[in-house]
This record gives structure tokens, sequence and C-alpha cells, in this order.
């Protein structure tokens, strides 16, 4: 049976100030950033406090006006899609806390405290977006389909499984298997209502609600890129769970989260016009072999190595210097799991 974490203490001076583990290790809680065992998240910590905002600051005027001039499957898809966001961001202000609350390592804590946060912030941008386009009956609704709608009901039923399974019984495995999920929410289960966002904009609609989508994009890279971090150094201090068996479970996920997401797509996304629904379901697959590649594993979609969307890198790769500033660097080695170990440039 399999060991179950333990809360760390929030302070104990016998330990010693470094962590001996990521967790169920032993440390003081006394957070030195000149003295954390692993050195480059203090840089990842930076760069994600860097990308601190609110969603006050981001005028919704035009949008107010412009919302009733969409068409009618435009306004259903804008109503679902911020639905479905705000059923993912909720969680993940929980499921970071959650994560920390058993990390022995202060750093860990520190930067989860702050994905934590923006999560939050993220889930407060929906109702601002919402409060300033449509109706509160509409707003009411449109955060109740995360609940009803059968379709986001199925896409999101492993999520609910893996995540609530490491809250009532964490575990290392179950906290691996909590950052895969957490992993393909940032880097994967947001992105078709991103582009749908992001096809309004280069249209001159909606261009508000996108640019808030933008800064929501910018945070989730980042926090996808801790999460894959804090993934790989959590295998290599628990190499048994570098197996054949977990590295399968890995792939299977992505696979079904590829599946759902594609299905997902196509049916809020279809007659929605400027999004080709094939090159959709090749840009979620393109998602996910990049963010196999953070893992430290291999993909699994040959011929999604480059984006078949090239329109949208105008709004996904240029975060006021983001990605040549941070992206192109390498990903840390922390354990061979396959030939195709390491993280490359987004």
């Amino acid at each position: 049976m399999a060991e179950r974490l333990t809360k760390a203490t929030v302070l104990e001076p016998k330990n010693p100030n470094k962590t001996t583990a990521l967790f169920n290790g032993k440390a003081s809680g006394i957070l030195h950033w000149d003295n954390v065992k692993y050195p480059h998240f203090y840089d990842l910590r930076k760069t994600i406090r860097g990308l601190f905002w609110s969603a006050h600051e981001v005028s919704m005027v035009a949008d107010t006006k412009q919302f009733a001039s969409l068409s009618e499957k435009e306004r259903t898809a804008f109503l679902k899609i911020i639905g479905l966001l705000a059923t993912l961001d909720g969680p993940q202000t929980d499921i970071a806390s959650k994560i920390a609350a058993f990390s022995t390592d202060p750093s860990v804590k520190s930067i989860l405290a702050t994905i934590a946060d923006q999560e939050s912030e993220h889930n407060h941008s929906y109702t601002y977006v919402l409060a300033s386009v449509t109706h509160y009956d509409n707003q009411i609704k449109a955060f109740n389909e995360g609940r009803t709608d059968p379709v986001i009901l199925e896409r999101n039923e492993r999520i609910s499984e893996v995540y609530n399974e490491f809250a009532e019984k964490p575990t290392i495995e179950t906290a691996l298997k909590a950052m895969v999920y957490t992993a393909l929410l940032e880097g994967l289960f947001f992105y078709s209502g991103f582009a749908f966002f992001y096809n309004l904009a280069r249209n001159q609609k909606m261009v508000g609600t996108s640019t808030m989508i933008s800064y929501i994009n910018r945070d989730e890279l980042q926090h996808g890129r801790f999460i894959s971090e804090l993934f790989r150094a959590t295998l290599a201090e628990n190499p048994e769970y570098n197996n054949e068996q977990f590295i399968e479970w890995v792939y299977d996920q992505f696979r079904h989260s590829v599946e759902q997401e594609t299905k997902w797509s196509r049916y809020v996304l279809d007659g929605i016009d400027g999004i080709d629904l094939d090159d959709m379901a090749g840009y979620v697959k393109y998602r996910a072999n990049k963010m196999l590649r953070m893992l430290g594993l291999s993909e699994i979609y040959e011929g999604y190595e480059k984006n078949p969307m090239k329109w949208i890198r105008a709004y996904t790769d240029n975060f006021n210097g983001t990605k040549s500033d941070f992206f192109e660097q390498k990903s840390r080695q922390y354990t061979k799991t396959s030939d195709l170990n390491g993280f490359d440039d987004l």
C-alpha cells in the first residue's frame, strides 16, 4: 500500500532550512532563496511573479456594446466557453493549495501560493467579462454549464477523479497524477477556448475579452512550466514511479484528453467562421506533444511537431518577450524517461 503523504509542519526549528525532499521530507519552514534544494525554482518564481495583473485593468466598454452584434452561434459559444474555463480554473486555485499543503519544500509552497492567487484572478475575470457583456440570468447559465452540459461533464470526468483522489488519498502517486492533470489543464484543455476568443479578436470583435484571455494564456504557460518541473523533480526523487506502468498511464491520459478536447472543440466551434475544425484537432495534438516534452516524455502524435494554426501564433507566442526570454531556454534534466527528454522551444 502506498505511503500516505503527511502535511508539512509550519515551523520546525530542528529541521534544516533546505528541505530533504519535495514531499515527506524534513524542513524547518524557513525559506532562504539562496539555500533551496532546486535553485532554478527562484527564476521560475521571479517570472511568475512578474505576470501580475488584475481583471479590472482591462476595459470592456467596446465589448459591452459589441456582444449583442455577435451572431447567435458566436454568443452561444462565448457563454459555453466561459462556462468551461470557469469550471477548469476554479479547481486550480484549490489543487495548487492542496499540493502546497503536502510539499515539504518551502520554495514550492511559495510558488504555488502565487499560482493559486493568479488562478483565483482568472476565475474572477470570467465573472468580470460576463458581468460586462450580458445580464445576470445568462451569467448564471454560463457558470452552470460546467455541471450540466453533458459534453463538458464527460470531458471533465477524469479531472474530477484524479483531483478528488489526491484530495482524499494523498500519496506520491496521486500527487504525480494530479500534476499531470494540472499540466494538461494549463497546456491543453484551455486552448480551443482560447482559439475562439483570438479568432474573434482577429476579426475586430470582443478585443477586450481577447486581451483578458491573452493574460490568462500567458499565466497558464508559466504555471504549466513550473508544474512540469515539479513533476520531473518529484519523479526523480521517487524513481520507483518512473516505470513503464506509470508512464503508460500518463500517455493514456494524454490520448484521452486529446480525444475529449477534440470532441469539445467540434461541439462548441462548429460553424464559427475563421476556425477550421481539422486544423483545431491538429493544434490540440501539437499542444499535447509540447506538454509531453515538458514532462520529459516522448511525443505520441507523429506529424504534429509544428503548429497547424499559424495565425494563432500572433496571440500565443509574443507575451511581452516571455517566449524569447524564458521559453527558449532548455528544461533542467532530472531523469531519463524517453529519448526525447527535454523542453524544446515553444
